[in-house]
This record gives structure tokens, C-alpha cells and sequence, in this order.
């Protein structure tokens, strides 16, 4: 008989309304001990609702939640040992060096002086954060603020992680960095509960994912199951230096069998059952003036089986984000 693994987080039927918009409509998912979940959509679409919930900053209008076994509806506040919360935007003290953030983080767990100072040089250097340990936490770039506001989610080496977009309007090495140190987290035994507008970041980090829109879960599973249905499909984006208005109805009349979409202006993405002869398609669009300057096998990904399941374009998530934000 197979064994059940252990639950870090249950959730059933969780709603909440925010007047009368109903941001959470009946959500429900497990995690499973050790696990890296991916919670992934739009802005607007619950994560971060749905976060603030399950940490104890909001209280759901309705349904139950378990984090550890302890019922968190009942008490709110029971788990704030075993979890470790880094919220998209930092709460640590501008005014604070590094080091001083984190040895004032851990005091709020009940560590004693030494223990603190300890475990806040070991974060420092494990976050490349070292030699500026002294340094205002103010005066740090964003990709170390990012880096020590983690740092702080975790030093008191919680059971269970909640990390909102971690690597959200950072710059390209510093995200590297951090999806490492994700993994290390994660490879260690704790259970990480992650949101992000970056599907790659999911398709690289997470077992499974759940995939919300509009206050919903569309669609829970594995990564290798989403992606399964894909596996053997080929695809080509062909790249235009003009837009063409139209063509994809006649690509479809003259080429059927294939699967065309346009995913940006002068974009035109290829799927098909086989591989694909692209000589013909170029000619056909040549034909009809366009000014092709790119023609690149894809292999297909997470992202479209996103846009398959919420109708979303991957890109229009990013870009929601990083102007908020800034670009990765």
C-alpha cells in the first residue's frame, strides 16, 4: 500500500472579498513536506492574497487552512515559528546595516545573542552579502536588498518558506544567485511555497504548480505532466522586421495542419504534429511582403501551456510586473 506523504499546507475552499470584488473564490491545493510549489498568474489574479492569508496577515472570509497540522483559521498566530514569510517588498529597516536587520530579525524569534550573530554572518556570506554586513541596509542595490530580505525570511531556519516573486525587478546575476539558493533551500528539506510572473523561473525550480486567474485554480499537476501533452510537438517562431495585419487567417487556409499564432507584432509562431518545412512558409509570407529576418526552432515550454490553459500571453504577465518593478 502506498504511503500518503506528509501535508506542510492544506487549503480548502478558500474565498475572500474585498468589497465587492472577490479576489479568492473557493481556492483549494495541498503542499506536500519538502515540496517546491509554484503558484503562478497574472497581477491580480490571488497570489499575493492568497499569501497574506496563509501567513496570518489577512483572514479569509471563508474556508480552512493547515499549515504543520495546526488549523490557522482558529489560530492565526500558531505557526509563525515553522514559517519563514519574504513578501515582494522588503520590511526590513533602511536605517539598519545588514547585519543588523538580521540579528534584529532573529531576536523576534526568540534567539539569544550569540546564536543570532552567528547565524547572521553565515547568511551574509552564504548571500555574498559579506562586505557590506556594515552598510545601511538603504544604501544596498536592489538585487542585495532582495538577497537580505530572503536572508531574513529564513534565519530562523523555518520548516516552511513563503516567497512572493523573490526575483522581481533585479538584475540578471543577482536572479541567478537567488534561484540557487532557492534550490539549496529546497534541495535541504524545506517546503517552499513561490509565486511568480516568470514562467521559465517555474518550469526550472518548482515540482508542481498551480496555475490561478481571477481569484480560481485553473489547473494543479506537475511540471512534467503540463508539459507532457507538448513533448512532441515542433515549433518555429519566425521573426519579421515589418507586422503584417491578417496573416495568420491566410497561413491557416494555406497551410493546414499547422497551428499559427501571433505572439507579438512581427512575430508568428509556428506548432505542428511534425517537422516542419520552413522554406515554404517564408516564401508564402515573402510573398505577401513581409520582411522575414529570423526562422528558430523552439523547444516547447511551460509558457504555452500557460497561454493554452488561461488564455494569457506569457509576455503581458512580465511586462505587468516589471513595470511595476522594474526589469529583470
Amino acid at each position: 500500500m502506498e504511503t500518503q506523504p506528509k501535508l506542510a499546507i492544506e487549503v480548502e475552499g478558500l474565498t475572500k472579498c474585498f468589497g465587492e470584488v472577490e479576489a479568492l473564490s473557493g481556492v483549494d491545493f495541498t503542499v506536500a513536506a519538502g515540496e517546491l510549489f509554484g503558484f503562478l498568474g497574472p497581477n491580480g489574479a490571488g497570489k499575493t492574497t492568497t499569501i497574506n492569508i496563509l501567513t496570518g496577515l489577512a483572514r479569509p472570509d471563508a474556508g480552512s487552512i493547515r499549515i504543520g497540522g495546526i488549523d490557522c483559521v482558529k489560530k492565526p498566530r500558531a505557526t509563525q515559528q515553522i514559517i519563514g514569510v519574504v513578501p515582494d517588498e522588503s520590511n526590513l529597516y533602511p536605517e539598519l546595516s545588514g547585519f543588523e536587520n538580521l540579528c534584529f530579525c532573529a531576536a523576534l524569534y526568540g534567539m539569544g545573542k550569540a546564536q543570532r550573530q552567528e547565524r547572521a554572518r553565515e547568511l551574509l556570506a552564504t548571500f555574498d552579502l559579506s562586505q557590506a554586513a556594515n552598510r545601511k541596509f538603504a544604501t544596498y542595490s536592489k538585487g542585495m536588498k532582495r538577497k537580505l530580505t530572503i536572508a531574513a525570511g529564513i534565519i530562523h531556519a523555518p520548516e516552511i518558506l513563503f516567497l512572493d516573486e523573490p526575483t522581481t525587478g533585479i538584475d540578471v546575476a543577482s536572479a541567478r544567485r537567488l534561484r540557487q539558493i532557492v534550490e539549496a533551500l529546497h534541495l535541504a528539506g524545506t517546503t517552499i511555497f513561490l509565486t511568480t510572473h516568470y514562467i521559465e523561473e517555474a518550469e526550472r525550480l518548482c515540482d508542481r504548480i498551480a496555475f490561478i486567474v481571477s481569484g480560481r485554480i485553473v489547473r494543479t499537476d506537475t511540471v512534467a505532466n503540463l508539459v507532457q501533452p507538448i513533448q512532441e510537438k515542433y515549433v518555429v517562431r519566425i521573426t519579421c522586421a515589418n507586422p503584417l495585419t491578417d496573416i495568420q487567417n491566410e497561413l491557416t487556409q494555406a497551410f493546414g495542419g499547422l497551428d499559427f499564432s501571433i505572439p507579438g507584432s512581427g512575430l508568428i509562431r509556428v506548432e505542428a504534429d511534425a517537422p516542419l518545412r520552413v522554406g515554404p512558409l517564408i516564401r508564402f509570407l515573402e510573398d505577401r511582403g513581409a520582411e522575414v529576418t529570423e526562422a528558430r526552432a523552439m523547444r516547447p515550454s511551460l509558457e504555452d501551456i500557460f497561454v493554452q490553459i488561461t488564455g494569457i500571453a506569457a509576455s503581458a504577465m512580465r511586462n505587468e510586473k516589471e513595470k511595476k518593478g522594474g526589469g529583470q
